[in-house]
Parts: structure tokens; sequence; C-alpha cells
């Protein structure tokens, strides 16, 4: 890079700083690396393995246990998603990674799991489809269909109903359910192709459906993935309320702004309402005058000589 006069200390800082924010992300992405594959350890969190040599089936397990539950569920926003019966699941998922996509544009996350006893899939994917990338705009989301193991669905439970008394099937009843899970977030809402088979209120909820997936995985995009050990050490949780603290006073910031806007409104209604007011009774005073004037005694005419 060359410099002349017209070089600016901001351009100067901006150069000199670029190769440390890439040193930072690399560092960032290589510790997850290392902590996820159990090549290193989380700081403050203790190496069971390491500790208790006696026990060679703990000391030939490698990685953090229930790394990515752990920084999932430290997140507002996944937290309110995994119900008791998903973490059993997501214990065994052991990388999370997205990358974008050209035709159509979006971008896709990829989900790998561990073999388990829940099911088949060792990857499952999500994958977004956005009308411009540059603003949110979803067309749709696809996700991938879970090749459950017989009796295991999470996003399923059976119910079983005793047959009534005197009839003539002795079998009890079952029925199955759908029950919320954080895997149903590999099952997004379909969007019609045709607007006009839906109503007001139906396309009203899948609206509200499709902006809380898109939520969720936007949510795993810019916050889980890229700063997976913060949010396993629960620094990432402080971080995320000093951005809504600055959010929530921007937004203050701007009611008051308004709140001066309508006072400023206000009074100079008031204003202009008091200058109608004060040259109607200019009006109704010069009305009254003249008319005084009539009644009473005229002047007297001025006579030619």
């Amino acid at each position: 890079m060359y410099f002349d006069c017209s070089t600016s200390v901001v351009d100067l800082q901006s150069w000199l700083i670029y190769p440390f924010q890439l040193i930072h992300l690399f560092i960032g992405s290589l510790q997850r690396y290392y902590v996820v594959n159990g090549v290193g350890e989380v700081e403050g969190v203790a190496n069971e393995a390491a500790a208790d040599k006696e026990e060679d089936k703990a000391a030939e397990e490698k990685g953090v246990p229930d790394f990515w539950l752990t920084a999932m569920k430290t997140n507002e926003v996944l937290a309110e998603e995994i119900s008791e019966r998903d973490e059993g699941a997501l214990k065994y998922l052991k990388d999370i990674k997205w990358c974008r996509i050209d035709n159509p544009k979006g971008f896709k996350l990829d989900f790998f799991f561990d073999p388990n006893p829940y099911f088949k899939n060792s990857v499952l994917t999500k994958t977004y489809h956005m009308i411009d990338e540059d603003e949110p705009i979803l067309e749709k989301a696809i996700g991938t269909e879970i090749e459950w193991l017989p009796g295991k669905s999470l996003t399923q439970k059976i119910l079983k109903k005793k047959p009534r008394k005197g009839s003539k099937n002795a079998k009890p009843i079952t029925k199955t359910e759908n029950c919320e899970s954080f895997f149903n977030f590999f099952n997004p809402p379909e969007v019609p192709e045709d607007d006009e088979d839906i109503d007001e209120d139906t396309a009203e909820e899948l609206q509200n459906q499709m902006e809380q997936d898109y939520d969720i995985g936007s949510t795993i995009r810019d916050k889980i993935i890229p700063h997976a050990v913060s949010w396993f050490t629960g620094e990432a949780v402080q971080g995320d309320e000093l951005e809504d603290i600055g959010d929530d006073d921007e937004e203050d910031d701007e009611n008051d702004d308004e709140d001066e806007d309508e006072d400023d409104d206000d009074e100079d209604e008031e204003d202009d309402d008091e200058e109608e007011e004060g040259k109607s009774r200019k009006k109704k005073s010069g009305r009254a005058q003249a008319g005084e004037g009539q009644q009473g005694e005229r002047p007297p005419e001025c006579k030619q000589q």
C-alpha cells in the first residue's frame, strides 16, 4: 500500500487494524475446532477425562460433553425451542456449519450428528431461499426429512386410551399427536404456490411462523456458529444483553425525539390558534367601533365658501 499526503488517519488505522481482525476470526474458529474435537479445553471447564485417569472409558472420550447443546441452550431464542426430550438427541450433535448458496440465493445450515439411538441421519440440513440476499425476505425454507428409529420420534407423541367397558375391542386405542420440539425446525411451514388458496387469518399465521423460523436460523448462523465457545462458557450472554440494551436506548431516543416533535407541533398549533383568536378579536372590535360611529352624531359636513 502506498501513502500520499491525502491519506487520512482513519485510512491508516483501518489498514493497521484489518490484519488483527482476520487473526481474531482465525483464532476463534481454531479455538472452537480444538474444543469441539477434544484437542483443547475451554477455560474454566474441567476436563473430566484428564482429571480421572482411573476411568479408561472417560479418558478415551474426546471433545467437550454436550458442547453444542449447552451453547444453544444459553441463547434465549434457541432455549425456548429446546424441550427436555430434545436434550438426549442434541447431546450427539458434534458440529454445526453454514454456507451461502447462489442458485437460488440464500444460505444452508448443516448439523452433524454422531450415531445415536434416535434417528439414522448423520447430517440434518436446513436451507433458506431468499428473494433478496441483501434484505431478509424469505421465499421458503427446506429441511431434511428425519429418519426416526421406531418409537424414538421427538416431534410426535403416542397417546394410549383404554377401550370403553363392554367394547368388543380389548386393545388400547393409540393416537399420535404432534408435540413441540427443536427438531420441528427441520419441518418448516410450507408456502402454497397460489396465495388465493388461503384466507387472511391463515396467511398471517403463516407469515408469523416463517418469521420465527428465519429468526432461529439466522440466530444459529450469526451468533451461535461464530461465537460457539463464548455461548458455551456464558460470556456471550452479557454481550448479547448489552446489544439489546443499546437497541432499547436507541428506540427510547427515537421515541423521545418523536415526543419532542409532537410537543413542538402541539405548541405550534396552540400559537396558531392564539394568533387566529387574536385576529378574530380585532375584527370583532373593529366592527363594533364602526357600528358605534354610525349610530352616534355625524361629523359636520364641509361647505363650500
